[in-house]
C-alpha cells in the first residue's frame, strides 16, 4: 500500500514549511531513513524523512512553494500502484506540482492490474475518511507517547480541533488533525507510544469502512519486501565496498546531521563511516554499527619517533532509562513553571551572624520537650517579622492585591516523589517547642505520604533550607500563591570585622525570592532586616 509523506510540524509555532530542496524525484527508490527534502521553517531549515521505503511516486509542493502543516508533500509506494485516491481531500495538494504527477507513471511501464475487491473497498474508504498519523514533532523524534486524548470514538472533530497530546523527546506538544467528520478510530492509547507516520487515529464519513484501511495497513510491509528486492544489486554492492564515506565533489563528506552528531559524541572520525544511504550517505545506523579498524603496528621503533597514542574505543554503549512522571512532579513541573514564568522574580541576599542563636538553641533544647532545630527557629523568626511587614504575606490575585491576617508558613520537604510544603498554621502565635512538634509530625507524615490537602495547603510564606545539606546559599522558585519564599544556606565559619576587629564568626546566607507584582525592593529588604534582628538576638522572639 502507498505511503503518504505530510509536512511535519517541526516547531512548536510552525504553520507552513516552504520546501528549500528535494533530494529524490519521481521514481527514485526510497529507504526508510533517506532524506527526501529539506524544509524551512519559521525557525530553521530542517531535514525530511519519510519513514518509508518504496518507489516516490509523488511530489506534491514544487521547490520554493510552501504546504500547510500536515498537507500532502508526496507519496511513496509500489511501481505502478495508483496513489490518486490519496490526493481526493488533500486541499491544495493535487494543483500543486501538475508536472510531477504526470510524470509519475512514466518509470512504471507495466500495466496495472485489475483492482481487487479490497482495493476498491480502499479507495471507497479513503475517498471518506481521512487517516492521521504520528506527526514528525522535532528533528531527533522516531516516535511519540500520547499523553491525552481530547476526543473519544465517535464524537464530531472539526479541522482545528486539537486531538490528543504528545510527549516527545523533548516536549509535550498538541496534534491536530486538519480533517472534518467524526472520530472512527483511534490506534494508540493513552500512555502509548506509536512511531512516527504510524496511524493515531482515522476521521471521516461515519460508517465508513475503517477495517479496509486497517487491512492495506497491516499489509504494507509484507508488500515492501518485493520492492526492496527490485533495488539493483550494483547499488548495494557499490555502497559495501567503498573504504570511506563518500565526499561530495566540494569536499564534504555525506552525513545527516543525526549522524554527525552521533559520530561527535562517540568520537568517531566520520571520515572513516561508511554510509549506506543516497549516494553513500551517511545516516543513524551507519554510525550505530561502525566498527574502528584494527590500528596499524607502530612504526615508531623503525622510524625512531614517538609512539602514536592509542586510537579512542568507548568501553560501553551510549543508554539511558525513562522514568514515567509522579503525579506529584508532574504538578510540581506546572506550578513552579507557571511561578517562574509569570511572577517576575527578584532576589534579596543578606548573612546573618547565628553565634548568639546557636547558644540560645543549646539553652533551649536543655528544657524543650522536643528538639529545637534551627529551621524552627527560622521559622518562628519569619512568623514575627511577616507580623511587622503584612505587605511581605501577601498574595497576587491577578487585579487585587491579598494581604492576609494570618501567618502560615509553609516549610519544603524533599521526599522521594519530588517536593512537598506542609504548612505550620499561625506561627506566628505558636512557641518554638510547639512549632518544632508540629513540623517533625507533618514531615514524618510527608515522608510516609500520609499528608492530608490540609496538612500542605493555605500557607501565606515558605521557607526551604538545603543547609543541612552542605549548601551555603541558593534561590528559591516562589512557591504559589505565596509573594515571597526564603532560601536558607548552610551556617558558615566565616572570618568577619568587628569594631576594627577581625573575628570568626557563625554566618548563616538567607535569599529571599520576592514576587515584584506585590512586594518591592524596599518592603523585601526591611522584612529581612527585621529577620536578621530575630535571628541574631534570639531573645527577641520571645518578648
Amino acid at each position: 500500500m502507498a505511503e503518504v509523506i505530510r509536512m511535519p510540524l517541526l516547531s512548536d509555532t510552525m504553520t507552513e514549511g516552504v520546501i528549500a530542496e528535494w533530494h529524490k524525484k519521481v521514481g527514485d527508490q526510497v529507504k526508510a531513513d533517506d532524506v527526501i527534502a529539506e524544509v524551512e521553517t519559521d525557525k530553521a531549515t530542517m531535514e525530511v524523512m519519510g519513514y518509508v521505503e518504496g518507489t516516490l511516486l509523488y511530489i506534491g509542493v514544487e521547490k520554493g512553494k510552501a504546504a500547510k502543516v500536515n498537507e500532502i508533500i508526496a507519496i511513496v509506494g509500489k511501481p505502478g500502484e495508483d496513489y490518486k485516491p490519496f490526493l481526493e481531500g488533500n486541499s491544495g495538494a493535487t494543483a500543486a506540482a501538475p508536472a510531477q504527477q504526470a510524470a509519475a507513471p512514466a518509470p512504471q511501464a507495466a500495466p496495472a492490474a485489475a483492482p481487487a475487491a479490497d482495493d476498491a473497498a480502499l479507495k471507497e474508504a479513503l475517498k471518506n475518511a481521512t487517516v492521521i498519523r504520528m506527526p514528525l514533532l522535532s528533528d531527533t523524534m522516531t516516535e511519540g507517547k500520547i499523553v491525552a486524548w481530547n476526543k473519544k470514538v465517535g464524537d464530531t472533530v472539526k479541522s482545528d480541533d486539537v486531538l490528543a497530546e504528545v510527549e516527545t523527546d523533548k516536549a509535550t506538544m498538541e496534534v491536530i488533525g486538519y480533517a472534518d467528520g467524526t472520530l472512527l478510530y483511534v490506534g494508540v492509547n493513552e500512555g502509548e507510544a506509536a512511531k512516527v507516520n504510524g496511524i493515531m487515529a482515522i476521521v471521516g464519513k461515519a460508517g465508513t469502512n475503517v477495517d479496509a484501511i486497517l487491512a492495506a495497513e497491516n499489509a504494507a510491509p509484507a508488500k515492501a519486501a518485493p520492492a526492496e528486492a527490485a533495488a539493483p544489486a550494483a547499488t548495494t554492492g557499490t555502497a559495501a565496498a567503498a573504504p570511506a564515506a563518500t565526499a561530495s565533489s566540494d569536499g564534504r563528506v555525506k552525513a545527516s546531521p543525526l549522524a554527525r552528531k552521533l559520530a561527535a559524541d562517540k568520537g568517531i572520525d566520520i571520515n572513516q563511516v561508511v554510509g549506506s544511504g543516497d549516494n553513500g550517505r551517511i545516516v543513524k545506523k551507519d554510525v550505530d554499527s561502525f566498527v574502528p579498524a584494527a590500528a596499524p603496528a607502530p612504526a615508531a621503533a623503525k622510524t625512531g619517533a614517538a609512539p602514536a597514542a592509542p586510537a579512542f574505543v568507548p568501553a560501553g554503549q551510549e543508554g539511558y532509562t525513562d522514568t514515567p512522571l509522579t503525579q506529584m512532579r508532574k504538578v510540581i513541573a506546572k506550578r513552579l513553571s507557571e511561578s517562574k514564568f509569570t511572577a517576575p522574580h527578584f532576589y534579596l541576599k543578606i548573612d546573618v551572624n547565628m553565634d548568639k542563636a546557636m547558644e540560645a538553641r543549646k539553652a533551649i533544647n536543655e528544657m524543650s520537650p522536643v528538639k529545637i532545630s534551627f529551621n524552627d527557629m527560622v521559622i518562628k523568626a519569619c512568623a514575627l517579622a511577616l507580623r511587622q511587614h503584612p505587605d511581605v504575606n501577601s498574595s497576587w490575585m491577578g487585579d487585587f492585591i491579598r494581604h492576609n491576617h494570618h501567618v502560615h508558613i509553609g516549610s519544603a520537604v524533599a521526599i522521594e516523589d519530588g517536593l512537598i510544603v506542609p504548612v505550620i498554621r499561625f506561627a506566628d502565635q505558636k512557641s518554638l517547642s510547639q512549632i518544632a512538634g508540629e513540623a517533625k509530625g507533618l514531615y514524618d507524615k510527608a515522608k510516609n505520604k500520609k499528608l492530608q490537602p490540609q496538612d500542605f495547603s493555605g500557607n501565606t510564606f515558605t521557607v526551604s533550607n538545603l543547609g543541612m545539606l552542605g549548601i551555603d546559599e541558593f534561590t528559591a522558585i516562589i512557591n504559589p500563591p505565596d509573594s515571597a519564599i526564603l532560601a536558607v544556606g548552610g551556617i558558615k565559619e566565616t572570618a568577619i570585622v568587628e569594631k576594627g576587629q577581625v573575628k570568626i564568626a557563625n554566618i548563616m546566607k538567607l535569599t529571599m525570592s520576592c514576587d515584584h507584582r506585590s512586594v518591592d525592593g524596599a518592603v523585601g529588604a526591611r522584612f529581612l532586616a527585621t529577620l536578621k534582628t530575630y535571628l541574631e538576638n534570639p531573645v527577641t522572639m520571645l518578648v
